[in-house]
């Protein structure tokens, strides 16, 4: 796949085949890949815990919020959560400012799971508190992503927005998920 299909397939899945488990080899190749990804400064303060065993995705998942614009829905039904999580976290020792390292470092993991069949969600709506404590993350760890990952359940259809403020994604009676993208022309800024 090239760049463009890779983007085109890299969505964000929420939910999943959660009896296809992911192996810890899986996870940390793709932490393996955010090694050649750039940082701010070059300081590469993002650390990873992989949580792929039954135990550990149990221990998280209640600590995570899904699907802001789908009011109605509490998030993937049991059957259909994740099968693996990858938590970044900033180390602080390192800087304070972790700018914006874990969007990069997270996308490039998504599209690396596309590429091996896979898909994921990109999870800012977090109780780190609840999760800090549930995993016993250090306190020198700020939580600042988790990437939910697993072979995706459902079909994604990117269509564009008709107007400006038709970006809210939004699920149809057969159970797709639509999601709406500003066309080129209200990207570009002529000067």
């Amino acid at each position: 796949m090239n760049i463009h299909e890779l983007l085109k397939k890299s969505r964000s899945y929420r939910r999943f085949y959660e009896d296809q488990r992911l192996d810890k080899e899986t996870l940390t190749e793709l932490v393996e890949l955010t090694r050649l990804c750039p940082s701010a400064a070059n300081r590469q303060p993002l650390k990873y815990l992989l949580a792929c065993s039954r135990e550990d995705t149990v221990k998280i998942f209640p600590h995570l919020r899904w699907a802001g614009a789908i009011k109605d829905w509490p998030g993937p039904a049991e059957g259909e959560r994740p099968a693996a999580y990858i938590v970044i976290l900033g180390d602080t020792q390192i800087t304070k400012n972790f700018d914006v390292d874990p969007g990069i470092v997270a996308q490039s993991m998504l599209l690396a799971a596309v590429e091996q069949g896979l898909g994921g969600c990109m999870v800012g709506s977090i109780d780190r508190a609840g999760l800090r404590q549930v995993l016993g993350i250090p306190d020198r760890f700020e939580i600042t992503l988790v990437v939910a990952l697993g072979k995706p359940s459902e079909t994604v259809v990117l269509k564009d927005a008709k107007t400006p403020h038709d970006i809210d994604y939004w699920r149809d009676q057969q159970d797709l998920h639509h999601v709406p993208k500003r066309p080129l022309t209200e990207l570009l800024v002529e000067l």
